[in-house]
């Protein structure tokens, strides 16, 4: 028995959440004239946001990957590459790199097919390699969610919420099976409908690195292969590759170079055993104690990269510490190599794409990194060549981003949503009970004390991205023959994996309502929101106003004033106001919209229009350790575009009862001189204080990240003037830095710790 020495990797289907899609070059063709094959074409669809039948095109001519450019595309060019694809038709076509820009060369250019054409390479275009486009216009198709019947070679991918994997690590240790994430196992391929087995004859660790990397670990460990022998020779087993060789910087076992076994492989890998490996999980999916106690050592210090603004844990826009301020990378030359570093030093595994134009929200202040070239092997991004920036080079809008992949915890077998209008909506109901191989119980969440943290965690969970809404009231949608109230209290920071890692009353229910119409319920988006206040506007307009008290009705009646105004010997006499201008960015994925319909907004008399949020951001004056010594103006607006970024439209305005909001690309300008705009520090003695402003305090409104919501400077009042200085976002700098700007382990931003 041998093997049939050929490279056959397009034949193995291990397509883990999609990261490679190999594709043959068409459906078999009918007998006919012979003629001198070309090169074989192999097609695939890349890019975010990608799915089976919708993505940026890319064809392997040449030995190499490239795309195709967008000039005078048509649908009938989009019905051929569908067809490539094993997809009957295609329903649509992007221009302009709508799922990314693609990396390497531009194949083709002013594409003509007449629609029937058997393959790509019969239309009529500018010659193989030929363009003047840039990766700007890569074209992507859209295709009809309908397979050619027949057609070889699949291409089916799992979706990311699914955890059936075309790679799988098979545990044996007694106990190990129900425990997750599984660390530890016999490596598997999927094989027609089961599983097979892969020959570990000069198997070494950087093919190791590669599996823990897919499974979401950054990396590897020796493993006892004597036990794995003792086992194996027991079990049947069904070799199917073998000769596997990696580099270890692959993210993908269909990268490395193999063989198959052909034929009756039940004689193959005489020497050999069936390939184990045994992976370290990074700190936040560690078990036991002497796990977590090594983590805690290595990570002494503050990690020196982030991520931000993503839905799920193991994805985000990509951020740097330089100089004890964060900052973001350029996305020019960013790869799969280069996003791996990242993933791996952050503890997850092997990148699962690599994201680029600021597809996770862009970031504020510096940009640190620009053309990363990472080998794959450096343990740190900052251990890889990269260009200083210079202001023309790049904008935030080029941000770099990165999806990871991350274990499997089976987490999103244990939530669930019913009654909804879609599958992104509906009553929470949660399994309790589900340990040691018995039913799970299923039940409701109690709605008291329900809101935004929780519901973001619950999304989370579901794999629905982020919350638009909690609903502490569901009695509007379907019941369903779940009615009893198992969990109570839930109180969340907003980051947990799962409800169950959140503060809850456990077994000791506590719900004053426990019927059905008062149970949780949550409303998920695959986009959100992100606020960020503009620091050093705040900084350049900081100045005190004594303002007589005759001027200040309006203002008292909207409770803009310190409750020592109501003793005032009015109209006589002054208020001293600390005035400043808030530029406030929507930095996210989606409009920041007031959680209040229409119908409910308040109509203010004397500023003659419509409040849509009761309190969207706090003013305090703080002592440096932390106490508020100017009673907070939690003060209410009329959320309008005030200006956009170029190319973006303005959609919300205040005026003639408008539509409120902030698009996304937009800011809204609250200027030093309207009323309110203000700090009443009447009361307040010369010395040195905190100025901190804290946008969506009560996370009213959802949002990709509320660790950047509130902002704070340094103030030095003298009792006639005040300077203001430092100012910054909140999580912009250092924790170092921070402790110098503060004697306090203050409010870094508006999460409840």
């Amino acid at each position: 028995m041998g093997s049939c020495g050929t490279w056959a990797r397009q034949e193995l289907l291990v397509l883990l959440s999609g990261v490679w899609l190999w594709v043959g070059s068409a459906q078999p063709t009918p007998p006919g004239p012979t003629h001198t094959p070309g090169p074989q074409l192999k097609f695939r669809l890349a890019g975010y946001p990608r799915k089976h039948n919708e993505g940026r095109v890319e064809v392997f001519y040449n030995d190499e990957w490239g795309t195709i450019c967008d000039d005078d595309f048509t649908l009938a060019n989009a019905h051929v590459l569908c067809r490539h694809l094993g997809f009957v038709a295609a329903t649509g076509w992007a221009h302009s790199a709508k799922y990314g820009k693609g990396v390497g060369r531009i194949w083709l250019d002013n594409v003509n097919c007449a629609g029937g054409e058997k393959s790509i390479g019969d239309c009529k275009h500018r010659g193989w390699g030929n363009s003047d486009c840039s990766h700007e216009e890569d074209a992507g198709v859209i295709c009809k969610d309908e397979r050619i019947p027949g057609f070889k070679d699949s291409n089916i991918i799992e979706t990311e919420q699914s955890h059936v994997e075309e790679v799988r690590l098979r545990p044996v240790v007694s106990g190990a099976r129900r425990q997750l994430p599984v660390t530890e196992g016999i490596v598997e391929v999927r094989y027609k409908d089961g599983w097979a087995q892969i020959c570990d004859e000069g198997w070494d660790g950087q093919n190791s690195r590669v599996i823990c990397g897919m499974m979401g670990f950054p990396a590897e460990k020796k493993v006892n292969r004597n036990f794995y022998k003792l086992f194996t020779e027991r079990q049947q087993l069904n070799y199917r590759l073998h000769s596997v060789s990696c580099t270890g910087t692959e993210v993908h076992l269909s990268m490395c170079a193999f063989e198959f076994y052909r034929g009756n492989a039940s004689a193959a890998c005489g020497a050999g055993m069936p390939a184990v490996v045994s992976c370290v999980p990074g700190p936040l999916f560690a078990t036991g104690n002497a796990h977590k106690k090594k983590q805690r050592q290595q990570q002494q210090g503050q990690p020196r990269i982030r991520l931000k603004g993503g839905a799920k844990v193991g994805e985000g826009r990509v951020e740097v510490l330089k100089s004890s301020e964060w900052g973001t990378i350029c996305d020019d030359r960013w790869n799969l190599l280069s996003a791996s570093v990242v993933c791996r030093e952050l503890g997850f595994g092997s990148a699962k794409e690599a994201l680029t134009g600021a597809r996770m929200g862009q970031g504020m202040g510096p940009i640190h990194m620009n053309e990363v070239q990472c080998l794959g092997t450096e343990k740190s991004l900052w251990s890889c060549p990269f260009k200083n920036i210079t202001q023309e080079d790049c904008k935030h809008t080029e941000d770099a981003a990165v999806r990871c992949n991350i274990p499997y915890t089976g987490y999103e077998n244990l939530i669930r949503l019913s009654g909804g209008r879609s599958r992104f909506e509906g009553r929470v109901e949660v399994a309790v009970g589900a340990g040691d191989g018995d039913q799970p119980r299923w039940g409701l969440v109690c709605g008291e004390g329900w809101g935004t943290l929780e519901a973001m965690v619950a999304c989370r969970q579901l794999g629905l991205g982020f919350a638009n809404h909690g609903l502490q009231e569901t009695w509007y949608w379907d019941a369903s023959n779940v009615t009893e109230m198992v969990l109570s209290g839930v109180k969340c920071a907003g980051h947990e994996m799962s409800l169950s890692h959140c503060q809850h009353h456990g077994t000791s229910l506590n719900c004053r309502n426990t019927g059905t119409r008062f149970a949780a319920g949550v409303i998920c988006s695959e986009t959100a929101s992100d606020l960020l206040l503009h620091a050093p506007l705040v900084q350049e307009t900081a100045y005190i106003e004594d303002r007589p008290l005759h001027m200040l009705y309006c203002a008292a009646e909207e409770n803009c004033l310190s409750s020592s105004a109501r003793l005032a010997n009015w109209p006589y006499g002054h208020r001293r106001l600390l005035r400043f201008s808030s530029q406030i960015h929507n930095n996210g994925r989606a409009d920041f919209r007031p959680k209040a319909g229409r119908h409910s907004w308040v109509w203010h008399e004397c500023h003659r229009h419509y409040h849509s949020m009761d309190i969207f951001t706090h003013y305090d004056i703080l002592t440096p350790n932390g106490t508020k010594v100017a009673e907070g103006h939690k003060a209410s607006f009329c959320l309008e575009d005030t200006e956009c970024e170029e190319d973006v439209a303005k959609r919300y305005e205040c005026a003639n009862f408008g539509e409120q909001g902030i698009t996304v690309g937009c800011w809204d300008l609250y200027r030093h001189d309207i009323d309110c705009q203000w700090i009443d520090i009447t009361d307040v003695k010369p010395g040195n204080y905190i100025l901190q402003v804290v946008i969506n305090p009560n996370f009213e409104v959802a949002e990709s990240d509320f660790t950047n919501n509130a902002m704070k400077c340094n103030c030095k009042y003298d009792g006639h003037r005040i300077w203001v200085h430092s100012c910054h976002i909140g999580d912009a700098l250092s924790e170092e830095a921070n402790k110098r700007f503060e004697q306090y382990p203050g409010q870094l931003n508006n999460q409840i710790s």
